[in-house]
Parts: C-alpha cells; sequence; structure tokens
C-alpha cells in the first residue's frame, strides 16, 4: 500500500534527528536514473526543514550493459563516481551523503567515509522505508550483537537441512547496520537490522546447505530445490543441486572471475519488523530485498568481496543468501538457535 508524502517526511525526520543532523550542516543527496521520486522529494523538504544545506548530485548510470540484472547490487565495482574527481569533492565536502543510487563496495565511497562524511544508503522503496524506521532499540540490539562477535575466535553454523559451516573470525572488525548513522565515517543502510563480520580469509570450510524457501539475492527468489555448497579454504569449490544450482552456477560463471565464490560477510538478522514473506509481495525490480536481509533470526552469508571490511578481494559478483532455521554459535555458544535469535 502506497504512503503519503506527509509520512515519508516524517519518517525522514527521524532517520535524520538519529543521524545526528543540525542545522547548517550540508546534505547531499546522491541520486541516479532509479531514484525513487518520492524518496528524493521528501528526503529534500526533509533535510531543508532541518536547517541543512542541501544540494542535489545526479549522476548517469554504469554497467548497464555488463549486468544481468537491473538490481543496484547485481554488478559491482566501478560506479559512476569513479574517476569524477568533481563529485568525489562535493562529497567529501558534505557533512551527510543521503545515497539514493548505491556505492556499495566501491572505493569511492570508502575514499569518503575517510574524510568524516556519513553516507546512508535508502534506496528501497518509500513503503518498505516507512514500514522500517529504525529507532535506538535497533541500535542498543545490532551493537550487542556486534559487541559478541568482537569477542569470539570462531562462528559455527548448523541446520537441520544439512548446513555445518565453520568460520575462524577475527581478522575483520564486525559491522553493525542499524539503520542510521550517528557517527562521523559512518555508512548505514535505511532499512537494516542485523550484524555480520567476515571470515579469516582462506579459512572457511564446511558445508552450506541453502533449503526450500530460502532466499537468492540479486535473484529475488524462494529456492525451489536444495542447493549444496562445499566450503574449502574459504571458496565455495562445488555448488551441486537440481534447476536452482545450475541456475545460481550460470549467473556466477557470467562473471568470470574465481573470488566471485569466496565467502564474503557472515552473520544473522535482527530486524523483527522484517518479514521472510515480504519478498514475494514485491515486483522483482521494485525491491532490493532488505526484509529477505535484515529479517529476525536468519543466517547471512555472501559470496564474493571482503574490501569493505578492509580486505584485498573485489569482484563484480556479490550474492546475498539468508537462511531459514539455522543454528548459529560463537565459541560454542548458540547466538540463534534454530533460527531464533537468543538475546544475552
Amino acid at each position: 500500500m502506497p504512503v503519503s508524502d506527509y509520512q515519508m517526511i516524517e519518517s525522514w525526520k527521524q532517520v535524520l534527528r538519529l543521524s545526528r543532523v543540525e542545522a547548517g550542516q550540508t546534505i547531499t543527496i546522491l541520486t541516479s536514473a532509479t531514484t525513487h521520486p518520492q524518496t528524493l522529494a521528501t528526503a529534500l523538504i526533509a533535510a531543508q526543514s532541518m536547517g541543512a544545506v542541501v544540494n542535489r548530485l545526479d549522476l548517469p548510470p554504469v554497467n548497464g550493459e555488463k549486468a544481468l540484472s537491473r538490481d543496484s547490487l547485481a554488478y559491482l565495482g566501478t560506479t559512476p563516481l569513479t574517476g569524477n574527481r568533481a563529485a568525489i569533492a562535493a562529497l567529501k565536502e558534505s557533512d551527510l551523503v543521503l545515497d539514493l543510487m548505491t556505492l556499495l563496495f566501491s572505493p569511492e565511497q570508502l575514499d569518503i567515509l575517510k574524510t568524516g562524511t556519513k553516507i546512508l544508503l535508502a534506496v528501497e522503496p518509500p513503503e518498505v522505508l516507512a514500514r522500517l524506521v529504525p529507532n535506538t532499540a535497533d541500535r542498543e540490539r545490532v551493537l550487542n550483537a556486534q559487541a559478541r562477535i568482537a569477542r569470539a575466535k570462531t562462528m559455527h553454523v548448523s541446520s537441520r537441512a544439512g548446513t555445518d559451516l565453520h568460520c575462524p573470525i577475527g581478522e575483520f572488525e564486525p559491522i553493525a547496520e542499524y539503520g542510521f548513522v550517528d557517527e562521523p565515517g559512518r555508512w548505514d543502510h535505511w532499512p537494516s537490522g542485523f550484524v555480520l563480520t567476515f571470515p579469516d580469509e582462506g579459512r572457511a570450510h564446511g558445508r552450506i546447505v541453502i533449503d526450500r524457501g530460502d532466499i537468492l539475492l540479486p535473484q529475488k527468489r524462494y529456492v525451489q530445490d536444495a542447493i549444496e555448497l562445499t566450503v574449502e579454504d574459504g571458496f565455495a569449490t562445488r555448488i551441486e543441486g537440481d534447476v536452482d544450482a545450475a541456475l545460481l552456477r550460470d549467473y556466477m560463471e557470467s562473471f568470470r572471475d574465481p573470488e566471485a565464490y569466496a565467502i564474503s560477510h557472515i552473520g544473522w538478522g535482527l530486524q523483527p519488523r522484517a518479514r521472510w514473506s515480504t519478498l514475494g509481495l514485491y515486483d522483482r525490480e521494485a525491491t532490493i530485498g532488505m526484509d529477505a536481509r535484515a529479517y529476525e533470526g536468519n543466517f547471512l552469508f555472501s559470496l564474493g568481496p571482503n574490501n569493505e571490511a578492509g580486505g584485498a578481494r573485489t569482484t563484480a559478483c556479490h550474492i546475498d543468501i539468508p537462511l531459514r532455521d539455522c543454528t548459529v554459535s560463537l565459541d560454542g555458544e548458540a547466538v540463534v538457535r534454530h533460527g531464533k535469535v537468543i538475546d544475552h
């Protein structure tokens, strides 16, 4: 159901207040051809109403001739900022960038963040944004989970479907996503509500079973027959199963990049207002599937890059796969049991 402009303006105001926006600060809204007009219009009004100096930077899309999907996360690497020194300079001079375009996993984004500029990504449709407006309770819960990961040396994931994944951790800092940017140099994504880290380079091993009803992103579809991944030395070395496995293999082969098969981020969803079932209610091109990534109790793992966490691995292929009904343990202590979060 659509949301009113008033509701979206109020939603933006809450997110901007949580992001510590003050009168006189400079906010640059980064847009492209796929930016939702209502999201943009209401962001402009909300930011101006709070006394910010507001700019809009509109950049042409890239990678359309390379990507197999229109999804903004389907092909990473080069962005409209690549080689665009004037645009990068403008963003570095901003206190806050509202990314309504998608700069994720780009060196330009990391460079901008180092200057203290905050970046908030918001590319879901307005009705998803309004339903999943973040709050301070989200932040507290996600930060508590982040602290638990920071103390751990191993993550083990198992399921009744057959998943048995072992991940030594600690080489990379854990990341908390709670939907707003309240510290200089922080990046976040509205909507979100999950915690993640990356396995120590080359050390993840075991088996991952993507069961019926689990979700592939950016394919944005529920798996109909189980897919089994064999993980060795940090990479998925075999992808076995029926038609869904063949579809996944074919998609990944199109990138012609062995780095695409690396185990990327690992973590779990903590957002109680996000739902596993909502992906089937939206047109595939209307959403990037943040409900699926954030719903409470999922085990979310990814294939592809780790440069977002300071690693050296970059690849244009990035696949997020949230699994249901998993048990996630840190140093032998369960933090999620059969898809239910255990808060301590």
